[in-house]
Parts: structure tokens; C-alpha cells; sequence
């Protein structure tokens, strides 16, 4: 058990996978066995779990720095960044990142049927390009290595009138974000945001005509009232017309870390990450990059790393390591240890 930032982590000693699953504070793990208990024993109505989602909902805009007002809720990323790419015009362009994680790029390369044509560039160049296109679509921060995008000249890009959508998946959490320009901001919320899988959101500008292509119940301005049955469509006003129904229970842990984390100072968190990958990065060679992601290009890495105790994944050839706000000087020195001995 490891006490961090506040909170306490059931996190084992060399766990360094948080880009793949991240690991919940004790809070999150005991909501979310009240609520499978209450579950049980019969205690809860379906409206009680609301206010959860609107917890995590708020906390989420509070991440991305945008108003609440702008976030629909979703499962999944791909499914919401699918919104996006229903949209946007017959024979749009759309530039992404060369190596691109597939829920940002799939979404757009399916509409080729309609004309859309999807373009991936060299990541160094992607803002350049973007000026050029009709839509750019890039993760914040890359899985495969952990690469910090280049907000800045995105954000020149839209001026131009680009559409900006971004994903936060492997950002939010431990990157501060203020996002409110972009047009679209996708995050999942089972990495960095420590909240059980089944949990996604979508922000985006009130100026961005998105048609609920999965409208339902949950949508409805007055969900628990007169638009649960018939006809016409009588949905919310703002971003909850894009609204799918939750899978209740993960929302309860999601109000819990999102809630927790938003409330955390995130330049402290961001310098403690940032700290210890790159001071990883320093142990084995290569320059600083200002990512809590490290992406080690080399042979037999994965591999020592699993003999040491220390869990990783490998991703596009080479062994990925994550820092969040649990990992500590120990997980360092044992990750070292492992690629250097």
C-alpha cells in the first residue's frame, strides 16, 4: 500500500503500465464496492447514479478546461470520436499522426465511402499540414511513445479554420490541459484518470453541429419525465443531446477519481511525472521530453524489465513505461536497474 497525493494506491512495486490501465485510489475502490453491495441487496434506484454522472461530467470539464456545459458522456472514445467523424462534410481531408492511435484515426477513415480522405503525416509536421486540411485529429499525448503534441501550433491551425479534435486519453490526469479552443476533446477514463473502464467524454464547442447519431433516453432533457417515451426527439440543449446511457456502476468510481484528481494541483502532479520519466530517460541516454510516457528502443528491453518485476507493455517496438502520481523513486531505480545492469 502506497500513500500519494493525498490518497492511498494498492499499486505493487514496479508497476509502470499506467498507460495501459491505470490503478484507483482506496476511495474508488471502496465506492465502487458499496455501490456492487447496494447493487446486491437491492438498494438503489436507477436516478440515484445521476448525480454521479454529473460529478465525473463536471470534474472532467474542470481537467480539460471547458465549461460542463460542452461534455456528453460516452464508453468509449472511438465510439464518441465517431460522432465527430459522422459529420464533418462529404470530401473532407482529415490529417492525423503518422502511427496514430486507431480509435482517433479509425473513426475518419471509415467514412471513406463518402469522400472523406484521411492523411497521416510525420508528427513534427502535423500542424503545419493541419493548416491545409478541412479536420486534424491527434491524441494530446502519443500511446505508442509518449510524444506531447504541439497545442500551440494546432490551436494557429484552427484560426485558419481547421476543425481540432483532440484525444486526452493518455493527457488528462497527469498533463494540465486548457482546452476550450478545440473544437472536440475526447478522453477515456480508465489510464491516467484512474477510473474503471466503460467511462468516456466528449467535449466540444456549442458552434460544432454534431447529429446524435445514438440518441436515446438519456439524452432527453427531462430524462426521468415526458421525453423517456414517444415522439418527437425532445432532447437536452446542450452537449447531454450526445449523451449514451452510463454503464451505472463505473460512473460511481469515475466521480471518484475524476473528482479527486481535478482537485489536485496539476502542475505538481505534471512535475512529478515528468520528473521521473525523464529522469529515466537521462539513465538510459535520451533527451528530456516533458512526457510522463518513455518509449525504450531497445532490444531485449521488455524482457529484462519482466525479469526485474517491473510492469510495462510493448508498444510499436519498443518497451513503454508510464509514471503517474503513485509511482515513486523506487519504481525508477528498479526500471534502471533492469535496462542498465
Amino acid at each position: 500500500m502506497r500513500t500519494a497525493f493525498g490518497e492511498t494506491f494498492d499499486v505493487p512495486a514496479g508497476y509502470l503500465n499506467t498507460a495501459s490501465i491505470g490503478i484507483p485510489p482506496g476511495s474508488v475502490t471502496t465506492a465502487m464496492l458499496d455501490t456492487v453491495r447496494r447493487w446486491g441487496a437491492g438498494l438503489d434506484a436507477p436516478p440515484v447514479f445521476d448525480a454521479h454522472v454529473d460529478v465525473g461530467r463536471a470534474a472532467f470539464a474542470r481537467l480539460v478546461g471547458v465549461d460542463v456545459a460542452r461534455v456528453a458522456i460516452g464508453g468509449a472514445v472511438s465510439s464518441l470520436v465517431g460522432l465527430v467523424a459522422a459529420s464533418i462534410p462529404d470530401g473532407a481531408t482529415v490529417v492525423v499522426a503518422e502511427g496514430e492511435f486507431t480509435s482517433v484515426s479509425y473513426p475518419f477513415a471509415v467514412q471513406a465511402g463518402r469522400g472523406v480522405t484521411v492523411v497521416a503525416v510525420p508528427p513534427d509536421r502535423l500542424a503545419e499540414r493541419a493548416a491545409e486540411a478541412d479536420v486534424v485529429a491527434v491524441s494530446v499525448v502519443q500511446s505508442a511513445d509518449g510524444r506531447v503534441a504541439d497545442l500551440d501550433g494546432l490551436r494557429a491551425a484552427r484560426a485558419h479554420g481547421t476543425t481540432v479534435v483532440l484525444d486526452v486519453t493518455q493527457a488528462a490526469g497527469w498533463l494540465p490541459l486548457d482546452l476550450g479552443w478545440a473544437d472536440a476533446v475526447a478522453g477515456g477514463g480508465y489510464k491516467w484518470l484512474l477510473a474503471p473502464r466503460g467511462t468516456a467524454w466528449l467535449a466540444v464547442r456549442p458552434e460544432l453541429e454534431l447529429l446524435p447519431q445514438a440518441a436515446g433516453w438519456y439524452a432527453g432533457a427531462d430524462r426521468w419525465g415526458e421525453s423517456i417515451y414517444g415522439l418527437p426527439p425532445r432532447l437536452a440543449p446542450d452537449a447531454r443531446a450526445l449523451d449514451t446511457s452510463p454503464a451505472w456502476m463505473c460512473h460511481v468510481g469515475a466521480a471518484a477519481s475524476l473528482g479527486y484528481l481535478a482537485d489536485l494541483d496539476a502542475e505538481r502532479v505534471r512535475a512529478h511525472c515528468v520528473g521521473l520519466a525523464d529522469a529515466l530517460r537521462a539513465a538510459v541516454g535520451m533527451e528530456p521530453a516533458g512526457s510522463a510516457i518513455v518509449s525504450v528502443q531497445r532490444p531485449g528491453a521488455a524482457r529484462r524489465l519482466a525479469a526485474a518485476g517491473v510492469v510495462a507493455a510493448s508498444r510499436a517496438g519498443g518497451a513503454r513505461l508510464a509514471f503517474h502520481l503513485y509511482n515513486t523513486a523506487d519504481d525508477l531505480d528498479r526500471a534502471v536497474d533492469a535496462l542498465c545492469r
